[in-house]
């Protein structure tokens, strides 16, 4: 499949993006995580490393893009979509009014993470977690026994290709937990080896990694 690839998740055909997006069809829902936008206004606040300031113009353009290509009725947003409170507070005007133009006419719910935990008044509303069906939604994976899709660590995965490794952002999944890539430009990755990520995933998880071509194996670790 040239824009993503499926798979059944909690007994539901799932789609992952090479974008690092997720498409549940039958609920014309889109899920994105740790967009982390104002990545760069941050670093230079706090005297890091100064960054070129459009990671957030090719964040939100990569976003417009799945949403047009899945015409969703909702979008959840995972948690840490800002990269702290006063990054979205700084937020110039013309990206607010993109913002608001990209979440015109859905349900547009921002989950509250650990980089941003309160709401930002920029539109939609906020929520520490959504329930969908079955399924729940929250920035980090917990224990509850419920099927889950959250986002927080970041995962990359690593395979070797003709001798040479190539490491990408992906998705894992088991029968239980599903956990996104992060989505936003400016954003590092976990590795599947960490012990973070191997000790919380079950033995048979499998990882998806997100780009072109899209490649699922078994997790690495």
């Amino acid at each position: 499949m040239g824009n993503g690839h499926a798979f059944t998740f909690a007994g539901e055909r799932m789609v992952a993006r090479p974008s690092g997006a997720l498409h549940w069809p039958a609920a014309g829902l889109l899920v994105v995580s740790d967009l982390h936008l104002g990545k760069s206004e941050r670093m230079a606040r706090r005297g890091g490393p100064l960054l070129p300031p459009y990671e957030i113009v090719e964040t939100l353009a990569r976003l417009d893009a799945d949403i047009a290509a899945t015409d969703p009725a909702a979008v959840i947003s995972l948690g840490d979509s800002f990269d702290d409170m006063d990054a979205a507070a700084a937020l110039p005007q013309d990206v607010r009014d993109r913002l608001a133009a990209t979440m015109a006419g859905r349900d547009w719910t921002w989950v509250t993470g650990n980089h941003d935990p309160a709401p930002t008044g920029l539109g939609g509303h906020a929520a520490d977690g959504v329930t969908c069906g079955a399924v729940t939604f929250r920035h980090v994976a917990t224990d509850d026994g419920r099927h889950e899709v959250s986002g927080h660590y970041h995962p990359k995965a690593s395979l070797s290709v003709r001798g040479r490794a190539v490491s990408r952002p992906c998705f894992l999944r088991d029968d239980r937990r599903l956990i996104l890539p992060a989505y936003g430009t400016y954003t590092g990755g976990l590795r599947t080896r960490d012990r973070a990520l191997s000790q919380l995933m079950g033995a048979g998880a499998r990882a998806i990694l997100a780009g072109l071509p899209m490649v699922e194996i078994p997790m690495p670790r």
